[in-house]
């Protein structure tokens, strides 16, 4: 099994996995990676829970539908596997198995074509909430795993970070989000195209950030036996979210609107972009390339270093970082 990083949820499954001995196969990485009949595959399931990851207030049913879907891609994106279909078991409470249902399943519909899947069918059964299991399947004849940093690398990362969290807050407070923030929440987007051209570039690890840029950070780490040194001064924080103004600080004393926006992007979950490690010969020139293929920033935020965990910089000093989304 690949080694996992730090957190409740993950001792959680290091005890159940330690359980199962010979029985468990290829767990550990974002997804499965089994070979069947000399066909190699990556597989994953993502589960999505009313109240636990969204609210029906917030979202329709199309727009849920999606975003299961697209959580579960991601995470073939992270091993850079191509997708090929998909399978939705949903719970729906009575009043809901009709028009919500279907448009719930158009959403899965549409962000399994996006990335050129299908859907193969699923289940569905009736609940006290709706609940959202999407299991997705992708051929991986080169997977990217978390497990292949050295020291001597450098650290990169998709996109820009922290507005799923700013439309998250800003709806907690009873707000209505900023379009871009809510963009963010409702329609993430799974990098597999992406992913594929960072594989033939060199990418030799690689993992989506779900749960936050640091915590999945430290499970990269964790299966590399490496450390990974992040300065905070390069991680891209959306535009968006750096000009939030008035956003509720920690407790212990007042925060800076950059230092808020700042801590988004670090712990901020959701994002479905990819932190990935190249060899120190990727340089700006193939990040401009990235960009201008995808439309989207490759930013260098760190280095691989000897040792182990995640240490995250600012001017030169280790900052204390305590967040990051954990379901236990």
């Amino acid at each position: 099994m690949t080694a996992l990083g730090p957190g409740n949820e993950f001792d959680r499954l290091r005890a159940a996995f330690g359980r199962l001995g010979a029985r468990l196969v290829g767990a550990g990485d974002d997804a499965a990676l089994v070979t069947v009949d000399g066909v190699d595959l990556a597989l994953s399931c993502d589960l999505a829970v009313e109240n636990e990851h969204f609210r029906l207030a917030w979202l329709s049913a199309r727009e849920i539908g999606w975003r299961a879907a697209a959580a579960a891609l991601s995470d073939l994106a992270a091993v850079a596997a191509d997708p090929l279909g998909v399978l939705a078991a949903v719970g729906v409470p009575e009043g809901r198995e009709g028009e919500f249902f279907q448009e719930l399943m158009e959403g899965i519909a549409d962000a399994a074509t996006s990335v050129g899947a299908v859907v193969w069918g699923g289940d569905l059964v009736r609940a006290a909430q709706v609940t959202v299991d999407v299991t997705v399947v992708g051929r991986a004849a080169r997977p990217v795993r978390r497990s292949g940093a050295q020291p001597g690398d450098g650290v990169w990362v998709s996109g820009r970070l922290g507005a799923p969290r700013a439309a998250v807050e800003a709806w907690e407070r009873g707000e209505t989000p900023t379009p871009a923030f809510r963009e963010r929440f409702a329609r993430p987007v799974p990098r597999v195209r992406e992913a594929t051209w960072l594989r033939a570039h060199g990418a030799a690890a690689m993992i989506d950030i779900s749960d936050g840029l640091v915590g999945d950070a430290g499970h990269l780490a964790a299966a590399s036996g490496v450390a990974l040194a992040i300065d905070a001064g390069r991680v891209p924080v959306h535009s968006a979210v750096q000009a939030v103004q008035a956003v509720q600080a920690a407790p212990a004393a007042p925060a800076a609107p950059a230092d808020i926006s700042l801590m988004m992007a670090l712990t901020g979950g959701e994002e479905y972009e990819l932190l990935v490690v190249l060899p120190p010969d990727f340089g700006v020139a193939a990040a401009d390339a990235f960009g201008e293929r995808f439309g989207l920033p490759l930013t260098r935020i760190g280095d691989v270093v000897e040792g182990s965990g995640v240490t995250v910089l600012r001017g030169g000093k280790s900052v204390p970082i305590v967040g990051g989304y954990s379901h236990f």
